[in-house]
């Protein structure tokens, strides 16, 4: 039995029984998105909100600096440049238009998405917002009046079945394969298609894909946040590591800085947020691979999966990626994490999902 697959465009429910996958969803669609899902059996959506506020910064972003990313192509080449009105909106004012445009549609298609949800599943939201370049003629400068008749939204729901943190097994499996991505602080649908190459260098049983400008410096995953809990001193001893986590100067979380070119997380946020708190020590700053040595942790984050453990990590001992057409042409070496989830990664994991009734919004039955 296939498990649900809805798509609600422009006021239509598709809910065929050759619905899209996700990828493919977002492959036929150019705009800015984000993806989250249902929570405690379809009660809530995870930290609907942060994800408002980063999908309308994103769509910002998008329309000020890249519009080809954020409109369909007036041409069939794709290849003309697409020109925008200047836009005036603030943050806040861009916030807001998402927001309703953006629940309306939610409030119509997440209902039936519900009531299709088999037992046992999560589901799984991906949200669009595209423009129609067709309808810019005539605007001289994009305000609050305009911005719903040009922008559409879509809605992609999928069943989802939990990722059960620390369970033997379940851990990231990480290898570097490619370059950081252009305009990094926005998330796009081309980043869908665009990645691809990138499979052929995917060794087997990796999880997840690592990105990187120089080989050394590691960014990010290609649909993940990376982070290392790092030694500070390379003379201590790893015993004593253990021992004195609590002591603010054995040890960091590292990830790398937004200015880097890295994607603003929902959960990457959330995981400086709870560090901070909980007076965990953390740096913005790109894990450099030459220092693996004093990596005692590491752990990845999405919003589908929130937080998990990194069971092992793999990078070209030289990086020429560029003309290699296999995984196998590669001469690797790698890191493993032995053990299960460490003491920092439950810590924060713990404390994350204390926070999703907090930072969840409540479904209306």
């Amino acid at each position: 039995m296939t498990s649900t697959r809805i798509v609600f465009s422009n006021g239509v429910v598709s809910q065929a029984s050759d619905t899209p996958s996700v990828s493919t969803f977002l492959q036929e669609r150019r705009g800015a998105y984000t993806t989250t899902r249902t929570h405690n059996n379809g009660s809530c959506l995870l930290f609907w909100e942060r994800h408002l506020r980063r999908l309308a910064s994103s769509a910002r972003i998008l329309y000020n600096s890249s519009p080809n990313l954020l409109f369909k192509s007036p041409t069939p080449s794709g290849l003309e440049p697409i020109r925008t009105p200047s836009s005036s909106s603030s943050l806040s004012m861009w916030e807001s238009m998402i927001k309703s445009l953006v629940n309306d549609s939610m409030n119509e298609a997440l209902p039936i998405a519900l009531k299709e949800r088999r037992d046992g599943e999560e589901l799984a939201v991906t949200v669009l917002v595209s423009g129609d370049y067709g309808k810019l003629s005539g605007i001289e400068n994009m305000g609050s009046d305009d911005f719903l008749g040009v922008f559409d939204v879509s809605v992609h729901f999928s069943g989802y079945v939990p990722f059960v943190f620390g369970v033997e097994g379940t851990g990231a499996r990480l290898a570097l394969v490619g370059r950081g991505r252009d305009v990094a602080e926005a998330k796009y649908s081309d980043w869908v298609r665009l990645r691809k190459p990138l499979e052929k260098l995917r060794p087997p049983s990796v999880t997840e894909l690592l990105l990187s400008n120089d080989g050394d410096q590691l960014l990010e995953g290609s649909i993940t946040n990376f982070f290392v809990v790092c030694r500070k001193d390379n003379s201590e001893a790893e015993d004593k590591f253990l021992q004195t986590c609590n002591n603010s100067h054995s040890f960091e979380v590292q990830t790398a800085p937004i200015s880097d070119g890295v994607l603003p997380g929902v959960i990457r946020q959330l995981v400086i947020e709870v560090c901070r708190s909980k007076g965990i020590p953390i740096r913005e700053v790109a894990s450099s691979w030459s220092q693996h040595e004093l990596w005692k942790e590491a752990f990845i984050t999405s919003s589908l999966r929130v937080l998990q453990h990194v069971e092992s990590i793999q990078v070209p001992k030289t990086w020429e990626l560029q003309e290699l057409d296999c995984w196998n042409d590669i001469a690797w070496e790698q890191k493993l994490f032995e053990g299960g989830p460490g003491m920092i990664t439950k810590t924060i994991q713990e404390e994350i999902m204390e926070r999703v009734g907090l930072g969840g919004y409540t479904l209306k039955r």
